[in-house]
């Protein structure tokens, strides 16, 4: 029997090798790689506990290609079918076997060949055995359907020769399956399992495993194959691999007996006399207090220290369950990237990671581009991966951003690719790839292994829409079936939505005291609940910081905004004006431009190429960050930052004067978390004289009378809808009426905003009530729509019975991955169209953008040619790439979208498109002339370094 050959060279495997080899990787992985809370989990189900677990892992994994015996699979090469043939196996070849092969896959054709010899040799009932050979049958990322299973048993040609020599192939696959129970040790237990049940969680941690091992023992690098593979032996074949692939172990965190205090010290530092803040000691002193880890929810202020508390929860939870690393879970790319250098850092002074080696990732699809990614998988471990998914790995071409460190971070060659990267124990990244852990997808399984052996860390919770949320809830569950410490992070949730989380990781409906402790605006919040359990509320003290911001509207005219301005900072100044769509970014900063000069204003949005997106995001660091950070670099007169939403969240920015839309009051007062952030002398003094009492200026509506309903300016209803912003405005109005008597109190005032907008209690004037209401309506429709698509390719729910895998993913969306289309799956948003920008010469030369500072090497980035008739270099094709930019909307209509792609295709370089440039291959080129312009899809696009992309509809 064979169950590999490589046409290039005539080497082959036989399969009895393969099976050995699969089996044994399987056990290695159990033993030294396996997080414990998985191994746990497994274990529970099997009356031996961890020694029936490991015994059924590495006996799964060495009988997962048994379906190779088969003649629909071993008539594939025909020199070794007919060796086989020799040996009594008779079989048809391939041509005269036709399509009817396509239904016999060797994964289907193994989990019914597992099911019949355990029917036979241990009388297991037919109903009892798809819950462990199922784990066979999904071995290549999709467990089979009941309609594939019932015509495959209609055509037993395909598993055995009709007549006589069926009876050879019979013996054979015996023989086999026998064998492999003596060998791995099975045959005495699997009379006893019978009476096991696997719940599904169970399942697909099993089917994983077994994919894992199948990866690694298919790669020849590791595993050579016939003739040179027979030299060694059975151990040294193994241990030659184990050591090539030189994998990194999982954590192995151990709780510290240390005081909140101690632990914040050791792990980030604090400055001398420095004292750690309520809330992190809070969440310290409830992650040590719950009976097991669970879900727990922190809801803080801005400024607070979340994310170091998130982490110092997470050390405790892992010791506690035995996880073997840490998922950061973020909104977007940019706030991946900002958390990537945190996260190392934190694991830089983390026992179990420091003297070790650890694997880490930076998981969206961007994620090559990131310096401190690059200089990790510079010098990761470079063992030469099986290309089991399709995906380039272009690590040869990355360049090292010369990090180092204490602990050994690599980002280890064998974790990436979209299917295995999430395997690395320590992942920085997109909350999208969590939601995927809820999409029905191929290979899910692998994603599910990769998160159940993880502390979930889930940053701006508040952020996610119903669409995402859908995919959020299911996730939860799934994670609480696994019983995978999650903890929440957001400024503050609608009790509504807090519930719904609770719900959906414990499996229950939470106590009635969690909803009223949430509607009463009890802030800071923190609330836990185990698996199944009763949720536990505690409600620490805030920091002591408060700021109180005097509330102002003001008229939507750009005139009257710049003549506010004029006054407000004849002293000087630092003003963040933030609009809610970027074409009111770009007409607000011309105006004010004009009255104030270039020098004074700064923009700052989405629609940047993704290496001035970053140099933007550090240049507003480095101006109006934390005082200790800037050293110096603050406008000493004034300056008027103009931004979309990019600068609500992560990044520590800190502003005399606030000017905003109109938007949801949540995000309003992440906005207002911007303005007095730091502490600038004593009582504020050393900010301008009129703005050392923190205000927030109004804008983006018509307000009329204060019984008339506002009216928001058409791109914010686009945004966020008309409900949420007149919930907003009406939760406000006390406020904005009562002037300077009336501040917003931060942080004592958050929760009691938020729960008042986002809560059920009628709010605002009784004049307003007949437009909130049909605007209610109108948002109804909206969720019930999205919730309805949502579930359309949403995993089900999690089935604890023993019942088997089968269908598990059917009806699914194929592959899942951190590409554009694969993020519209569990997104709401309309597929955009990511570009990389480069420009033309005058001389038809194609170049990288001329303004590109040099690199932290000091190589030139900017004006870098990209040759046509062969590929660019690979620094300059990173280059290239590092200009991506995705398109805004107006590209995202079905005929523009078309007519776009089919004008971006025109440029068309051949020389770009093979594995010698992995940077540009398949990439949708945009060329700008000289003057950074060009024309596209009926539009005229201009883009400049300081202001972005512009788009204009041309005139017909």
């Amino acid at each position: 029997m064979w169950a590999k050959h490589d046409r290039g060279t005539d080497g082959w495997l036989p399969l009895w090798r393969h099976m050995e080899d699969s089996a044994a990787v399987a056990g290695l992985l159990w033993d030294e790689w396996l997080p414990r809370g998985v191994r746990r989990l497994i274990a529970e189900a099997f009356p031996e506990g961890e020694a029936d677990a490991r015994a059924l892992a590495v006996w799964l994994a060495g009988v997962h290609d048994i379906g190779k015996a088969t003649p629909a699979f071993a008539c594939q090469v025909e020199q070794l079918a007919d060796v086989m043939r020799g040996r009594g196996l008779e079989m048809r070849s391939a041509k005269v076997m036709g399509p009817d092969r396509r239904i016999a896959p060797h994964g289907l054709a193994g989990q019914v060949l597992l099911g019949e010899w355990l029917e036979e040799r241990y009388r297991w009932p037919s109903a009892r055995t798809g819950q462990f050979t199922v784990a066979v049958g999904g071995h290549h990322g999709v467990p089979p359907e009941h309609g594939q299973i019932k015509a495959l048993y209609e055509h037993e040609e395909l598993l055995r020769f009709p007549g006589p020599t069926g009876r050879v192939w019979r013996q054979v696959q015996t023989e086999l399956l026998d064998a492999c129970a003596d060998r791995f040790g099975v045959a005495d237990r699997l009379g006893e399992w019978v009476s096991v049940r696997l719940a599904q969680p169970v399942q697909v941690l099993l089917t994983a495993l077994v994919i894992v091992s199948d990866w690694i023992a298919s790669n020849p690098d590791l595993f050579p194959y016939f003739p040179d593979g027979a030299a060694r032996s059975d151990e040294e074949r193994v241990a030659a691999a184990w050591r090539g692939l030189d994998l990194p172990a999982s954590w192995r965190a151990e709780e510290q007996d240390a005081s909140a205090q101690q632990l914040f010290f050791s792990r980030f530092g604090l400055p001398a006399g420095a004292k750690v803040r309520p809330v992190q000691e809070a969440a310290v002193g409830l992650a040590r207090e719950l009976e097991s880890p669970g879900l727990m929810i922190v809801e803080a202020p801005m400024g607070e220290g979340k994310t170091e508390a998130a982490l110092a929860v997470a050390e405790i939870f892992a010791a506690r369950s035995g996880a073997g690393g840490v998922f950061f879970a973020l909104p977007t790319m940019a706030t991946g990237n900002a958390m990537f250098p945190r996260l190392l850092g934190w694991l830089e002074e983390l026992p179990g990671v420091v003297g070790s080696r650890s694997s880490v990732h930076l998981a969206h699809s961007k994620a090559a581009l990131n310096e401190d990614f690059a200089g990790l998988m510079a010098r990761g471990g470079q063992v030469a991966a099986v290309d089991v998914d399709g995906s380039v790995d272009s690590s040869g071409q990355q360049q090292a951003a010369g990090r180092r460190a204490s602990a050994e971070l690599v980002a280890h060659a064998w974790l990436r690719g979209r299917k295995k990267a999430m395997l690395a124990s320590f992942v920085a990244g997109t909350v999208d790839q969590l939601l995927f852990m809820g999409l029905k997808s191929r290979h899910l399984a692998l994603r599910h292994l990769a998160i159940a052996g993880k502390v979930v860390v889930i940053d701006e919770a508040h952020a996610y829409d119903t669409y995402m949320s859908v995919y959020l809830d299911r996730v939860l569950s799934w994670l609480g079936s696994y019983r995978v410490p999650v903890v929440v992070l957001s400024a503050t949730l609608p009790a509504t939505r807090r519930n719904e989380l609770l719900r959906a990781y414990a499996g229950r409906a939470p106590e009635s005291a969690v909803e009223e402790g949430g509607e009463v605006g009890e802030y800071p919040l923190l609330t836990a609940v185990t698996p199944g359990g009763v949720p536990v509320v505690r409600c620490p003290q805030g920091s002591g910081r408060a700021t109180d911001v005097e509330l102002e509207r003001i008229g939507d005219d750009l005139d009257v905004l710049a003549d506010r301005l004029e006054g407000e900072l004849v002293g000087g100044g630092c003003v963040l004006v933030v609009r809610n769509t970027v074409r009111r970014v770009l007409e607000t900063a011309r105006v004010l431009r004009e009255r104030f000069g270039d020098d004074d204003v700064t923009v700052a949005h989405s629609c940047f190429v993704d290496v001035d997106r970053a140099a933007k995001d550090r240049d507003l660091l480095g101006r109006f960050g934390p005082p200790e950070k800037t050293g110096g670099r603050r406008p000493a007169g004034r300056h008027i930052v103009v931004a979309s939403q990019v600068a609500e969240q992560s990044l520590d920015v800190d502003f005399d004067l606030l000017v905003s839309d109109l938007c949801p009051v949540d995000l309003l007062l992440q906005r207002m978390g911007r303005l007095h952030r730091h502490r600038r002398g004593e009582g504020q003094s050393e900010r301008p004289e009129r703005l050392r009492t923190a205000r927030c200026l109004l804008t983006g509506a018509v307000w009329g009378r204060a019984d008339d309903v506002p009216e928001p300016v058409r791109g914010s209803v686009a945004v966020y809808g008309r409900y949420a912003l007149l919930r907003s405005a009406a939760v406000l109005l006390p406020h904005l009426e009562g002037g300077p008597e009336r501040p917003v109190r931060l942080p004592s005032d958050i929760s009691v905003l938020v729960q008042g907008a986002y809560g059920q209690a009628p709010v605002g004037p009784e004049s307003w009530a007949g437009e909130l209401g049909e605007a209610r309506v109108r948002l109804e429709e909206h969720r019930a729509d999205q919730t309805e698509r949502a579930s359309v390719f949403r995993l089900g729910e999690v089935e604890r019975s023993g019942r088997p895998l089968f269908g598990w993913v059917a009806a699914g969306v194929g592959d899942a991955d951190d590409s554009r289309t694969g993020r519209a799956q569990v997104r709401d948003s309309r597929e955009s169209l990511e570009v990389v920008v480069v420009q033309w010469r005058d001389d038809g030369s194609l170049v990288t953008l001329p303004w590109l500072e040099a690199d932290r090497k000091g190589r030139r980035r900017g004006g870098l040619v990209l040759p046509q008739d062969q590929p660019p270099t690979a620094f300059a094709g990173r280059v290239a790439a590092s200009c991506g930019l995705r398109l805004p909307l107006q590209f995202s209509y079905a005929e523009t979208l078309d007519r776009a792609i089919a004008e971006l295709e025109q440029l068309y370089v051949p020389a770009w498109q093979g594995k010698d440039s992995p940077w540009l291959a398949g990439q949708l080129i945009l060329a700008l002339d000289e003057d950074c312009q060009t024309q596209l899809a009926g539009f005229s696009l201009r883009y400049s370094r300081f202001d972005g992309l512009e788009v204009t509809r041309d005139r017909v």
